[in-house]
C-alpha cells in the first residue's frame, strides 16, 4: 500500500490524549490518526442538502412580494422551462 506522509500539529493536551490512547490500545499514534480520520470522512451525514446550502447563502425567502406556495403550487410552473 502506497502512503503519503503528512504532518498536523495538535494542542499539547489533544497529543497527550492519542498517547494515553495509543498506550491503552497498544497501538501506534499515526494508527490511531488514520482511523479517526477513515471514521470522520466516511460519515455520510455531513453533506449539506440543496436546502442548507441556499439557506445558508441566504436564498430562502429572499423574493419580496413573491406568491406564498411558489415553490409548491403548480400554476406557477405553467410555461417554465419552455423555450421562446
Amino acid at each position: 500500500m502506497a502512503s503519503q506522509r503528512i504532518s498536523i500539529r495538535v494542542p499539547s493536551a489533544l497529543g497527550q490524549r492519542l498517547r494515553k490512547r495509543s498506550l491503552m490500545k497498544g497501538k501506534s499514534e499515526s494508527e490511531l490518526v488514520r482511523e479517526a480520520l477513515e471514521a470522520y470522512l466516511a460519515k455520510t451525514g455531513d453533506e449539506l442538502s440543496a436546502y442548507a446550502v441556499a439557506d445558508r447563502a441566504g436564498l430562502i425567502g429572499c423574493l419580496r412580494r413573491a406568491p406564498k406556495d411558489l415553490s409548491i403550487n403548480r400554476s406557477h410552473f405553467e410555461g417554465f422551462g419552455n423555450a421562446g
